[in-house]
């Protein structure tokens, strides 16, 4: 049986490589993006059952490209759970307006990976 895809984009090193191995610790098979100017792109061709996204990004707009997924058929169906550090909090209003499904705070995000990943599935 085939594991189901996550993408996930990060630019901080330690947590997106504990998001990695929490992801692949529950059953994920986990395609990293470092680029976010890719992103569109690698969500359309992969096909992922979930994209996890840092909010926070020194090359862009993270907001940008949530709203051009949300806005192109290949991709819209695709849920993103949105994650940032407390002291980046403005950015949780701009990722929802966007299209982001759930954000959580960095602290949370590993502890209650399981259940989060849950929620933002079942809002698809």
């Amino acid at each position: 049986m085939i594991k189901p895809l996550a993408l996930v984009f990060y630019e901080r090193l330690l947590l997106g490589s504990q998001l990695v191995n929490r992801l692949t610790d529950i059953g994920y098979r986990v395609q990293c993006i470092s680029e976010l100017g890719t992103v569109a792109a690698v969500a359309q061709k992969e096909k992922p059952i979930v994209l996890l996204m840092d909010l926070y990004s020194t090359q862009g707009s993270v907001a940008e490209v949530v709203a051009t997924l949300k806005q192109k058929a290949e991709t819209n169906h695709i849920p993103i759970l949105g994650f940032t550090a407390k002291q980046e909090e403005r950015l949780h209003a701009e990722a929802v307006r966007a299209g982001v499904q759930l954000v959580a705070f960095d602290e949370a995000l590993l502890r209650q990976l399981p259940q989060m990943l849950e929620q933002v599935l079942r809002i698809e």
